[in-house]
């Protein structure tokens, strides 16, 4: 699952490097007097598929990340039985806390025997 998602990001990674090339063919063929209008409705269709793929990867990848962040069930994550542990770690040490200064203040209650 890791190894797939690495893979995708190396594939997002291409075709970014894709769009900034279509995007420098596109600024080169309008800084000329006479554009080729066919290059640069190529290019620029090209250009738009790869921003495309690019935003549809990307907007996955976040989805993924949503989940595993929010504590849904996945795959291979801990993050939600560790946040879970701490969480219950915190309450524990706030209970601890609480019952000392409670164990204090009945000693200081008690009546003088």
């Amino acid at each position: 699952m890791a190894n797939e998602r690495l893979r995708a990001l190396e594939e997002v990674e291409k075709e970014i490097a894709t769009i900034l090339q279509c995007a420098g063919n596109i600024v080169l063929e309008l800084s000329k007097d006479k554009h080729n209008a066919s290059l640069l409705d190529r290019q620029l269709v090209q250009f738009q598929g790869s921003v495309n793929r690019v935003e549809s990867e990307l907007s996955g990848q976040i989805r993924y990340l949503t989940q595993v962040a929010t504590g849904q069930p996945h795959e291979g994550s801990t993050y939600s039985a560790r946040k879970d542990c701490q969480m219950a770690l915190n309450r524990a040490e706030y209970a601890k806390v609480k019952l000392g200064e409670l164990g204090r203040t009945c000693e200081t209650l008690k009546p003088f025997s």
